[in-house]
């Protein structure tokens, strides 16, 4: 058994026969009473996020996961194929085990599954990924004004954002995968 405070952003902890991936963690020193680490956690199976306290007195069950860098390939149906560039091993998983994240996925993006025990548990992103603009309407003359200045836009990957009004169609631009917002546009 080890302590609370030996939590990091990324470990895996088995709380009640579940696998939960600490999101983030604070240690808190209250100057009265024991300390403790306030996590967010969220779960491998469901996708579910929940705020836990832990005493630092308490036992925590960290759990071996391993991070498998994969290539995503395709989607037939509910489940989306991803391949290991090294050994060309294939892991499919469904849409409920990857969650929103899969409104994010393009053939050919690299992504890192969290395996346990030989078992895909969930896709982690990079944290901002580029897209083709395929369609948006164009700026109007006097849309800032009004203080509209943002609009549509359809991505290669069949996305919807909020853009900026000077983005047009053919344009590369990040994506921001925590929040879904916009992030920069690539210059060409």
């Amino acid at each position: 058994m080890a302590s609370p405070n030996d939590i990091k952003r990324g470990s895996v902890l088995n709380r009640d026969k579940d696998l939960w991936i600490v999101i983030e963690f604070q240690r808190v020193s209250p100057g009265k009473g024991s300390s403790f680490v306030r996590t967010r956690l969220k779960n491998l199976k469901t996708g579910k996020v929940k705020e836990e306290n832990l005493k630092s007195a308490e036992n925590v069950t960290f759990e071996d996961v391993q991070y498998k860098k994969m290539q995503y390939l395709y989607s037939e149906g509910n489940f989306f194929t991803f391949m290991d560039n090294a050994t060309y091993e294939q892991v499919s998983m469904s849409k409920e085990d990857i969650g929103e994240t899969a409104g994010y996925l393009k053939e050919g993006l690299d992504v890192t599954i969290v395996m346990h025990d030989g078992i895909a548990l969930t896709v982690d992103l990079p944290q901002k990924i580029q897209y083709k603009v395929v369609y948006t309407e164009p700026a109007v003359k006097g849309d800032t004004a009004s203080g509209n200045v943002t609009k549509d836009a359809k991505l290669d990957n069949g996305l919807s954002v909020r853009v900026p009004v000077f983005i047009n169609e053919g344009d590369e631009i990040l994506i921001n995968t925590e929040s879904g917002a916009y992030a920069e546009r690539i210059s060409k």
